[in-house]
């Protein structure tokens, strides 16, 4: 039986859906839109370019939560970042490496840099190799990426998807080996790990934002001006409904 929550609910889906659509449309011809200042992802955008200047690697690790598991979202926003960064290094001498540990994420890593290297002309670059499962348990998936930090010239680390506080294992090697590294994720153990220990740490919803930041591609620009749109909408809709309680029609 449909509720009035789910008539709701499907509304501001459709709703969020029209607008990305609709926005991606109008800025196809009007570039990049301008965003707010976050300086952990200006840092991002100088480690790649050094990274491509210095002849070293880049390392994207995607989380380990499965395909079919309600927090798998965020692994999907590190994939995006991995096919914007696998695009901006594909001049570089040292391809960037991405580490999951689910095998889906680990299929979907390397097809993911498959087509970004298809997409600048470049489909030689491919290493099905530089897409690793790295354990499939969470300890062993953080254990699997220690070699990564310390023995194959990475100089920046992006951590992005579901990870455990043991995470810190890692921001730790890369912070012993000097090299960047932002961290987002959508656990809440890990949020307060990566915060105390990762050079750029993202919190909350600007997880979802780095593909965006990236400029990975214009409907992740989009998704971000839709998200302010229904910001500013629950905004009208609360303040409307104070006020009129307090002019008693509520």
């Amino acid at each position: 039986m449909i509720t009035i929550l789910g008539v709701l609910g499907l509304g501001v889906i459709f709703l969020a859906a029209g607008s990305i659509i609709v926005l991606r449309m109008i800025g196809k011809d009007r570039g990049q839109p301008a965003f707010r200042k976050i300086a952990a992802f200006d840092g991002l955008k100088k480690s790649i370019g050094l990274a491509v200047e210095n002849g070293t690697r880049t390392h994207v690790t995607l989380g380990k939560a499965s395909l079919t598991q309600s927090y798998n979202p965020s692994a999907l926003a590190g994939l995006a970042a991995l096919e914007r960064i696998a695009r901006i290094s594909s001049t570089s001498d040292r391809p960037p490496i991405a580490s999951s540990g689910d095998g889906g994420l680990t299929l979907l890593s390397q097809d993911t840099l498959h087509s970004a290297y298809r997409s600048v002309h470049a489909p030689e670059l491919y290493d099905p190799g530089r897409g690793r499962l790295t354990g499939i348990t969470p300890m062993s998936y953080i254990a699997g990426m220690l070699p990564i930090a310390t023995g194959e010239d990475v100089s920046s680390h992006v951590m992005i998807g579901n990870f455990g506080p043991e995470i810190a294992l890692v921001t730790e090697a890369a912070e012993n080996a000097g090299a960047f590294s932002l961290a987002a994720s959508d656990s809440l153990p890990a949020q307060a790990t990566l915060f105390a220990s990762a050079q750029e740490p993202i919190i909350g919803e600007e997880l979802f934002a780095a593909p965006a930041y990236l400029e990975a591609d214009r409907g992740h620009a989009a998704s971000l001006q839709t998200q302010d749109i229904l910001r500013w909408g629950v905004i009208a809709i609360l303040v409307g409904g104070a006020i009129l309680k307090m002019m008693g029609i509520l």
